[in-house]
């Protein structure tokens, strides 16, 4: 794990790389990461998240700024700009549903070949989706998601990068951590080794690649 300065963590993220960031409406979500995407002009990235949140706030801000072409998310949030974007096909949304989003984001992190689901059988989600029966029930297969890097917000973090989470902050940020081929992590207190506990560490520090430095 690398403690780096808010720009040279975002440099590392080209043009088009996929991201996933965690939030449920902006909670959770790491905002000066996403000022700073916006800041340094960032277009064609592909975003994994459970939702667009809303104008000025969290990912809502990467849809105003058109840094993003494709989003992968379980809803679009409060987000008319979002909508709007959609309609005039000026962006590509993906909606999948948010158990089958994060469980498909565990199977990419897990290394599983993917997750059997009811959800969506004979509805228009199932279509281009293999289906498998299993003790006489039709499910889904839902293929892992992985993406270049997992953006993720956490309460504290220590020097070595070990992670924990403030309330429903928590939310999609630990299982991110786990998909992506580097993490990059914006922490609201960076303590000293010991300062956290190791029964409170949600996500260990192995899995972080880079550390924004305060």
């Amino acid at each position: 794990m690398k403690t780096v300065a808010l720009d040279k963590a975002v440099a590392l993220i080209p043009d088009g790389a996929s991201l996933m960031v965690g939030g449920f409406m902006g909670v959770g979500t790491p905002e000066r990461l996403m000022d700073e995407l916006v800041r340094q002009g960032k277009r064609g990235l592909t975003v994994i998240a459970n939702d667009t949140s809303c104008p000025g706030r969290g990912i809502g801000k990467l849809v105003t700024a058109g840094a993003a072409d494709q989003f992968v998310v379980s809803h679009i949030g409060l987000n008319p700009e979002t909508q709007s974007k959609m309609i005039a096909n000026d962006i590509k949304v993906e909606l999948v549903p948010q158990g089958t989003l994060i469980e498909r984001i565990r199977a990419g992190g897990y290394g599983l070949g993917g997750i059997l689901t009811a959800t969506g059988v004979d509805t228009l989600a199932e279509e281009g989706k293999r289906k498998i029966e299993l003790d006489g029930r039709q499910y889904l297969l839902e293929t892992p998601i992985r993406a270049d890097f997992a953006l993720v917000e956490a309460f504290l973090s220590d020097y070595y990068g070990n992670l924990t989470y403030a309330f429903t902050a928590r939310n999609f940020n630990p299982v991110i951590a786990m998909a992506a081929d580097t993490v990059i992590v914006d922490a609201a207190h960076i303590v000293p080794v010991g300062m956290i506990s190791p029964d409170h560490v949600v996500t260990p520090a192995v899995l972080v690649d880079y550390l924004v430095a305060h």
